[in-house]
């Protein structure tokens, strides 16, 4: 199954979420947004078991932020789902509004909202200046409490929401304040994930996402393991550690590394991995989005010729005569 033949894609609802915002672009990207079903689920868990069971062919998750780092939530179910494949990502900019059903209320007279505690934290200094009265009510997500005020009869317990422009503009509520976060670079990437099949081809702007289990808890065994990477010039994009849930102290890593599995380099560091790791878990080679495809300077950086994929070529010819093939 790839993107180009899906007809249902589930994401974190409800609807007008960033989680949305990111399918949206994705479909977009690959030409089929008006093809297919966006369809709101709860939670990672259920929308990997919707993928595994066929009932969506992909999902559109949260894996990091720019501010909060790696999305715990996200990576603990990917790792635990098994027999998934990351095949896409998107970076949607983190922008939140404060927003009230329309004649309401105004910041003068505001005294409650809601949101995600991730919206209430990246907001914080904000409220706390233009409406340090206002009571914080948490909520599922920054959208869901958009919807609370914008579709539900009865009184809610918050005369405002802080949310995506999307969420305000969808349940139609009134913006009091616009881009109200405290970093207004703010990004979280999204990663769209499908049943396993063929991976997508090369780019050169490609991501490779994995989960590697230390053999044991012996000095230098994480740094056996990232010598792997270091020593066929791999450069990762993300590394964190998560427990296992086997007893305390006991770790995996979660990592993405810049390049493809198909390039030579990527796939001699993965067999170095597996060899020296007790376990290595596959989540994809994919291309990486727009917004992820340049370094600081505003270029890509060129691969080091002694790890180029002819390098890589030239050393096995050179293998192949010595041994007489």
């Amino acid at each position: 199954m790839t993107l180009a033949g899906a007809k249902r894609c589930a994401y974190l609802g409800p609807a007008a979420t960033f989680t949305e915002a990111a399918l949206i672009d994705i479909l977009t990207e690959h030409g089929v947004l008006d093809s297919v079903e966006r369809v709101p689920m709860r939670s990672a868990n259920q929308m990997f078991d919707a993928v595994r069971s066929g009932e969506v062919d992909a999902a559109v998750v949260p894996i990091e932020n720019s501010v909060e780092g790696g999305v715990p939530a996200t990576l603990d179910a990917l790792t635990r789902a098994g027999n998934l494949q990351i095949v896409a990502e998107a970076v949607v900019p983190v922008r939140f509004v404060l927003a009230a059903r329309p004649g309401t209320v105004t910041l003068e007279t505001l005294t409650s909202f809601g949101t995600h505690p991730h919206g209430e934290a990246q907001t914080r200094l904000w409220m706390q200046e233009h409406a340090p009265h206002a009571t914080y009510h948490p909520t599922g997500s920054t959208a869901e409490a958009a919807r609370e005020l914008g579709t539900a009869s009865a009184d809610v317990p918050f005369q405002a929401a802080i949310g995506p422009l999307l969420a305000a503009q969808t349940y139609g509520l009134e913006v009091l304040a616009d881009d109200i976060g405290e970093n207004t670079g703010a990004q979280t990437r999204f990663v769209c994930v499908q049943r396993p099949g063929l991976l997508p081809e090369p780019t050169g702007w490609d991501r490779t996402t994995f989960v590697v289990g230390l053999a044991s808890d012996r000095a230098g065994a994480l740094l056996e393991m990232l010598e792997q990477l270091s020593a066929r010039g791999v450069n990762m994009s993300r590394i964190e550690s998560r427990p296992t849930g086997d007893g305390l102290g006991l770790y995996q890593f979660s990592i993405d590394a810049l390049g493809h599995v198909h390039e030579a380099r990527m796939a001699e560091a993965l067999r170095g991995i597996h060899r020296v790791a007790a376990r290595l878990q596959f989540l994809g080679s994919y291309p990486m989005a727009a917004a992820a495809r340049t370094e600081l300077n505003g270029t890509k950086k060129a691969v080091d010729p002694r790890v180029a994929d002819e390098a890589f070529a030239a050393a096995q010819a050179w293998l192949d005569e010595v041994t007489g093939r």
